[in-house]
């Protein structure tokens, strides 16, 4: 297995925890700002330097770099929110967004 696919993997092993837990636990915001700060540090550490000839898989870190600062921005507004129903959309709209990282690492995997 290449390098460049472990990191990938990883990098889903990541989303994917990140996902459960935040639909399945009562995890407070300030930890999933947090959590999502170490995944923009290991993106940007482990997976932007991997340099790949392949115009389509150059997209999807484009895009995955575009979802993530999103992400941060939900989490930022899932902070704010007071009334449970708007923590509960905040939370369906991260969850959705991990599932599009997800996907886009599966399409380059």
């Amino acid at each position: 297995m290449s390098l460049n696919r472990e990191k990938y993997l990883a990098l889903v092993t990541l989303l994917e925890q990140l996902r459960s837990d935040a639909t399945t636990t009562q995890i407070d915001a300030l930890e999933l700002r947090q959590r999502v700060a170490s995944l923009q540090h290991f993106f940007r550490q482990q997976i932007v330097p991997i340099a790949d000839e392949n115009s389509q898989v150059q997209s999807y870190q484009t895009e995955m770099s575009k979802q993530l600062r999103l992400l941060e921005i939900d989490v930022m507004f899932l902070q704010g929110a007071r009334q449970a129903s708007t923590v509960q959309a905040r939370l369906q709209t991260i969850s959705d967004r991990l599932t599009t990282l997800i996907q886009y690492c599966d399409a380059i995997l």
